[in-house]
């Protein structure tokens, strides 16, 4: 197993739990739910470094290693990669914390990029850090 599998990266910026209304056919929570959850953690890192409204317009592949449960808590970690003139790309990965065990294991990952936009809805500069 990769490091990358073993050691989360980035900053906590989402828990939730896995509740029966949120899984598949098989019993398991659906993977939309766990990709939901990762755009909604990458949009609250994206409007904390944009300093204002940001809109989802890409992500790279995506690979589900694990699947989520009822009752875990799902954990998403997300760190800001890169920053243009008006995107940016954050790094969100999302973790099952195992509901009788509270072991930690990484379902996917993926690099989402993010605009920042006006209040018209048009891209508008990303402030440059501080």
């Amino acid at each position: 197993m990769a490091d990358s599998d073993t050691t989360t990266r980035g900053m906590l910026t989402v828990r939730i739990s896995a509740m029966p209304a949120d899984t598949n056919a098989n019993g398991d929570i659906f993977g939309g739910w766990v990709l939901s959850r990762m755009d909604q953690a990458g949009g609250i890192a994206g409007v904390e470094r944009a300093r204002g409204r940001v809109v989802t317009v890409a992500l790279d592949a995506m690979q589900f290693i694990r699947p989520v449960r009822v009752g875990d808590v799902l954990e998403v970690y997300t760190e800001v990669e890169s920053v243009g003139r008006t995107s940016m790309k954050i790094h969100v990965e999302a973790w099952a914390r195992r509901f009788q065990t509270h072991l930690q294991e990484k379902v996917t990952d993926a690099t989402f990029t993010f605009v920042a936009i006006d209040d018209a809805g048009r891209p508008r500069p990303i402030p440059k850090d501080v």
